[in-house]
């Protein structure tokens, strides 16, 4: 709790930036690997005028997101329908310390994303987070985060055909049919969705995607406000907390906490959209604007719900809602389900377009080679995603675990040691800046390694409690109630 109000008074985070200092490259970084234009040892280079105008045409399309664009994808890749998840994290902890939780680690996110945004700046080809760890890390770093990376965003992928599966049950009503039925449905939508090659194209599903969750939000937001004033004692009656409720262990506050570290969890893809931008040193604009508009939707979701509903709040809330509100929020929430999950999708295949075809114009998605490869990778990533996600009966705990072991990295311990390694100037001590700088980045580096430490321990704990309880669901099963 300290370390995160300490975090709170990092709001000196500049919101414009000077012209990039570019500290002196670590000895493994390639200068000539000019990966917006095609590196320097690409065969197209040598060959005819034509085939070189199909790379610069192809680096073109790749480079037209601007900073609207870019909060669009990032909004997309963050605020999905887990922000709803919030209201049972503050029944957990209380009103105060989840009103200050959600506050305080938005603000950390806000800064440790603008330091992924300078370390960009300074390395312009640094084009996913796994180059970025092997400026510091090396070959090792990068493809242990290049694995990290692309796991986290496949087991995303499956969460989301859960989710989805999830939703249609509810939303029609018919436990009779297979919930296979509605699985494979959810599958075959997330891979369409994903299909849109650059983060340009993908952008305008980002305002569906936007307006699909805040409609949600409001929805349960009005209802649950409804029932409890027209409940018997008026919202007075409700039992909520400002604080946690006895009885409370630490596994439970901070499985709650970890669910709101999560939510800020948008850095890990912000190297690949920052790779598509025109000007990216407009990036500051996207992430306060991403950041604020999070902490303002977390907050107040999760203080309102609480208030409304109380102690037996759902997750996601809008199960609480009742039955038929609740039906018509999952059927608005429809899109968020499913374009949130499929942006994991696309940026886990550009990650993979990028490494396999550095050379080619394949990469480009031009032509039917292009395409084809493009589909394929969806295809095979989508389909890895659900097959997974049905075959482990814990696969939300599962997830969670995971979550814990990477985001603690992605979005707290990496971007503190970038700081200190790529991009300080001078001796940590050599300025009031320099000093009170490390001091923040140092406890940055601490919040990575407890959430490292504890959000793995209580993942650990939440598994055993699900099989202990009977809660674990069986592998790819056609019972529709196990998913309600």
């Amino acid at each position: 709790m300290q370390e995160v109000q300490h975090a709170h008074g990092a709001g000196d985070v500049p919101t414009s930036i000077p012209p990039p200092h570019y500290a002196t490259p670590p000895t493994n970084y390639r200068l000539d690997d000019l990966s917006s234009e095609g590196k320097k040892s690409d065969p197209e280079l040598m060959m005819p005028v034509d085939k070189t105008a199909t790379v610069q045409e192809g680096s073109e399309k790749f480079h037209r997101l601007g900073w609207k664009q870019l909060t669009v994808c990032l909004i997309v890749e963050a605020i999905a329908l887990g922000s709803l998840s919030i209201p049972s994290a503050f029944a957990t902890l209380g009103m105060v310390p989840g009103t200050i939780l959600c506050v305080g680690l938005g603000l950390v996110a806000i800064y440790t994303s603008y330091v992924v945004g300078q370390v960009k700046m300074r390395y312009p080809h640094v084009n996913h987070y796994s180059d970025a760890v092997a400026l510091i890390w090396g070959r090792f770093g990068k493809e242990l985060t290049g694995v990290m990376f692309a796991l986290f965003l496949i087991l995303l992928v499956g969460s989301h055909a859960l989710t989805g599966t999830i939703a249609f049950i509810n939303i029609i009503g018919d436990y009779a049919t297979c919930a296979l039925v509605w699985s494979v449905v959810s599958l075959v939508i997330l891979l369409v969705l994903a299909l849109p090659p650059t983060f340009h194209d993908f952008a305008f599903l980002g305002y569906i995607d936007f307006v699909s969750i805040i409609a949600a939000i409001l929805i349960t937001i009005i209802a649950t406000g409804v029932q409890a004033h027209n409940a018997p004692g008026g919202l007075s009656a409700v039992d909520w907390s400002a604080w946690p409720q006895p009885g409370t262990t630490f596994y439970q506050a901070f499985l709650a906490t970890t669910n709101i570290i999560f939510a800020y969890s948008f850095a890990v893809c912000q190297f690949s959209f920052m790779s598509e931008m025109h000007t990216p040193k407009d990036y500051v604009k996207s992430i306060w604007a991403l950041g604020l508009i999070e902490i303002f939707i977390y907050t107040l979701t999760g203080a309102l719900c609480y208030a409304f509903i109380g102690q037996s709040v759902k997750s996601p809330a809008l199960l609480s809602a009742g039955s038929t509100v609740s039906r018509i929020a999952f059927g608005i929430a429809l899109p968020v389900i499913f374009i949130s999950g499929s942006i994991n999708g696309t940026v886990v295949c550009r990650y993979m377009m990028d490494r396999f075809f550095p050379d080619s114009p394949i990469r480009f998605v031009k032509d039917v080679r292009g395409w084809t490869v493009w589909v394929g990778l969806i295809s095979l990533v989508t389909v890895i995603g659900w097959i997974i996600a049905e075959a482990i009966p814990f696969f939300n705990a599962l997830l969670g675990l995971i979550s814990s072991l990477f985001i603690s990295g992605f979005t707290f311990y990496w971007p503190a040691l970038f700081w200190f390694q790529l991009v300080k100037e001078g001796k940590w001590n050599a300025s009031a800046k320099n000093i009170s700088l490390s001091i923040l980045n140092a406890i940055v580096l601490v919040i990575g390694m407890v959430v490292l430490g504890a959000g793995t321990y209580a993942s650990v704990e939440d598994i055993i409690t699900q099989y202990n309880s009977g809660d674990v669901r069986g592998a790819f099963t056609c019972k529709a109630s196990a998913y309600a």
